[in-house]
């Protein structure tokens, strides 16, 4: 899988016409999306971006047509646009929208802290899967239990021995 990431919001990146800066350009976003699908024909490409801009410029659904007529085969949505970096809550109506307008399989991302928040997301966006983030630091099992009570089984989390086992095993 090749996966282009047009969501990073960090201003070193933006700075120089990369990740989400590349939402602005929608023509541009275009010619990098073919680009890269016709130069590795056996593999899939996928994309990672934000809802827009700013929230005064959400054009992720325009951005989501454009990547699914050049061929990328799945997205992954954060629900922020790239002014609003890592802070307010995501919002998740454009997550909606755009799995609403394209075939392609939708990950929402954003704000996925647990097994409940990632059924609540599911629900309101239509989306095909979620995306953990930075909840996943510090509590790796987070997707473990997430997939658990996605499937209808307990979410508990993890015992103790094996959180410290675990926790050891990413130290060494």
């Amino acid at each position: 899988i090749i996966d282009i990431n047009m969501g990073c919001p960090a201003k070193k990146v933006c700075s120089k016409a990369a990740g989400s800066a590349l939402l602005r350009d929608e023509r541009l976003v275009g010619e990098i999306l073919s680009a890269v699908v016709e130069a590795v024909p056996e593999l899939p490409v996928t994309l990672k971006m934000r809802t827009g801009w700013s929230p005064a410029e959400r054009n992720g659904v325009r951005i989501a047509r454009i990547a699914e007529d050049c061929g990328v085969r799945a997205l992954s949505v954060h629900g922020r646009t790239r002014a609003c970096r890592f802070e307010g809550q995501a919002e998740y109506d454009t997550i909606g929208a755009i799995a609403a307008a394209v075939r392609l399989p939708v990950i929402a991302n954003g704000d996925i802290d647990s097994a409940e928040k990632a059924a609540a997301v599911l629900a309101a966006t239509g989306a095909a899967a979620v995306m953990v983030g930075r909840a996943a630091q510090g509590r790796p099992w987070l997707c473990g239990q997430i997939d658990a009570a996605l499937a209808g089984a307990v979410a508990a989390p993890p015992p103790r021995a094996q959180m410290q086992q675990l926790m050891l095993g990413h130290l060494a």
